[in-house]
């Protein structure tokens, strides 16, 4: 990130009412930290900057989590596989082949369930859970978001 625009960043914290404020942009972090400073019963303001590069991508995460089937009072379990990284997403590995998984097929750990093309590379993302898909939360060559929910497994 641009030093221009960091300093940009740290005037913004300063007149604003916030304590921190953290920023990610084309692979940096940046956390900027205001702490009030107490040594000689002076109140001043201390401005910290971290410029970090972003975490490299991670598997995919599985996540249990609850959603109301609608018609019963009971509740369904079912597994999150969520993105782990900004990109567009394919349910295919080519666009003429069968995709990955279809809606309520069994899958086992491991599977590949779909591809996320990010900077001109596709990565394969992976089941960490077995089960059967519930439900693909997202249409194929949609661009999608860090954490963003693809697919719910029902892992019963």
């Amino acid at each position: 990130m641009k030093e221009k625009t960091i300093r940009k960043l740290i005037k913004l914290v300063e007149e604003s009412n916030i304590d921190q404020l953290e920023i990610t942009s084309w692979g940096r972090k940046v956390r900027i930290t205001r702490r009030l400073n107490s040594d000689n019963g002076h109140s001043e303001q201390l401005m910290m900057v971290r410029n970090n590069p972003a975490p490299a991508a991670q598997p995919a995460a599985a996540t249990a989590i609850s959603v109301d089937s609608g018609t019963t009072d009971a509740e369904k379990k079912y597994v999150e596989i969520k993105s782990p990284m900004v990109g567009t997403f394919y349910a295919a590995p080519a666009p003429d082949a069968p995709p990955y998984v279809t809606l309520n097929q069994r899958i086992g750990v491991g599977q590949v369930v779909c591809i996320v093309e990010a900077m001109k590379l596709m990565n394969e993302i992976e089941s960490e859970v077995a089960g059967r898909v519930a439900k693909i939360m997202v249409e194929n060559a949609q661009p999608i978001e860090f954490g963003q929910v693809l697919f719910l497994i029902d892992s019963a």
